[in-house]
Order: structure tokens, then sequence, then C-alpha cells
């Protein structure tokens, strides 16, 4: 059983915005002990595909600072680890989802998260945090000039669901996610559709109604993050 909080509980959330001084959105965002620098800037042009499209396109990057673990990770360099590599890809897969390229004119909004401490949900953080520091971008561009229309459509965040010891458990730390018998990420628009359903037996099968009750454990841990990201893009 969990020590500090209940199984349907979310660890504390912490969204500081305008960490860093940016020319577009900027967010430091704690889940627990994990803490995620997430940032998104405006480039000029297009990918080469879609020249002469009218369309622009959203690319992420992620990586683990060298400290962020127990032991010293070694940085990444021009050729990332298969993980970081298959986790940008999901943030940006997912972000992509939160607007319209064709509203966004020939640019290209680059999402960077870098996981300062690691301790669980690296992935789901860094898209429940890039999503508000591109809401903030939207706006600041939008106010610059820079955007002529808003290409915003949709809430995006994600969480952590598995099974402990035999029990449905929302939004896991490191020790909870190593001795997880399921493990499971949800990516989530405000409707309650999914964008991302990644979900594994690590320990044994799951059948239907624990996935039931996985799926039901994080479109509520998912309403309550997109009220924090609300809040957070509000103020």
């Amino acid at each position: 059983m969990r020590q500090d909080r209940q199984p349907d509980e979310l660890r504390i959330v912490g969204i500081e915005t305008s960490f860093t001084k940016t020319k577009g959105g900027s967010v430091l965002i704690s889940c627990g002990d994990t803490r995620v620098l997430c940032t998104a800037l405006l480039e000029e042009g297009t990918m080469p595909f879609l020249k002469g499209t009218g369309k622009g396109w959203l690319t992420a990057e992620y990586a683990m600072l060298p400290s962020s673990t127990g032991n010293r990770k070694k940085r990444d360099g021009i050729s990332k680890d298969g993980r970081s590599t298959e986790i940008q890809r999901l943030i940006g897969r997912s972000l992509r989802h939160a607007i319209d390229c064709q509203k966004l004119g020939e640019n290209t909004i680059w999402i960077d998260c870098d996981v300062l401490q690691a301790d669980g949900g690296t992935r789901t953080a860094s898209i429940t945090g890039a999503y508000i520091a591109l809401a903030i971008g939207i706006k600041r561009w939008l106010a610059e000039g820079r955007l002529e229309v808003d290409p915003l459509v949709h809430s995006v965040a994600a969480v952590s669901v598995g099974i402990v010891d035999g029990e449905p458990m929302l939004d896991l730390c490191y020790i909870e996610d190593s001795h997880a018998q399921v493990d499971m990420n949800l990516v989530m628009d405000e409707s309650g559709a999914f964008i991302e359903l990644q979900g594994t037996g690590e320990g044994r099968a799951f059948t239907p109604n624990e996935l039931d009750s996985l799926i039901a454990l994080g479109k509520a841990g998912i309403a309550k993050l997109m009220e924090l990201q609300k809040q957070a893009i509000e103020s």
C-alpha cells in the first residue's frame, strides 16, 4: 500500500511558468520528485516535405540530464538512445494533436523537454508540461503578430497508471513503476478521446476488467491535470 497517498491520487503537481527567459513558452513541471523543463519555440519555415503547402509542423526533443537519475546517465549526443528517441516521438505525436498545422502557416514549433530529475513518469510529465508551454507560447506569438490565427484546437495531458501488487494505481513513482505487474501510459484530449495508449503486462497478462479500471483511473487523473494546466495558462 502507498504510504503518501491513495491509489487513485496524483502525486503533488507543481507548475512554474516563465521558468526561463525565452521568446516562447517555458514551464518547469514537477510531479512528485520528477521535474521536467519544457519549452516551446517558433521558427519561420516548415519541414522540407511541407514547403509550398502553407502548412506548418510541430516537433519535439527529449533528453535526461546526466544527474537526473541515481547513477549518472550518459549525456545524449547527436545519436540519442532508443528510449529517448521513442519518447520524443511520442511527445511530438501528442502535441501535434493539440494544433491545426494548417493554421500554423509555414512555421515550425519546437518542443524541448529536459528531465532535471527523474522519479517515474517523465514522458507523461513532459507531455503535460509541454502543452502548457505550447499554449503560453502561442498566446505570445499571436500578440506579437508572429502567428495570424490561433492554431490551438485541443488540450492534451498524460498520466501513467499501473497494477502494483495486484492493485490498480494512478501516477506511478519509480519504485512503483519498477515493481508494476502492468504498466500503462495514457495521453488524452479534453473530450476524453485517446491520443495514445501504451500498455504492457510486465509481470503478467491483464484482464479486460483491469484494463477498464486503469483507464478509469487515468481519465480521472487527466481531468485533474487539465484543470491545473488551465489555471497555469490563464495566470
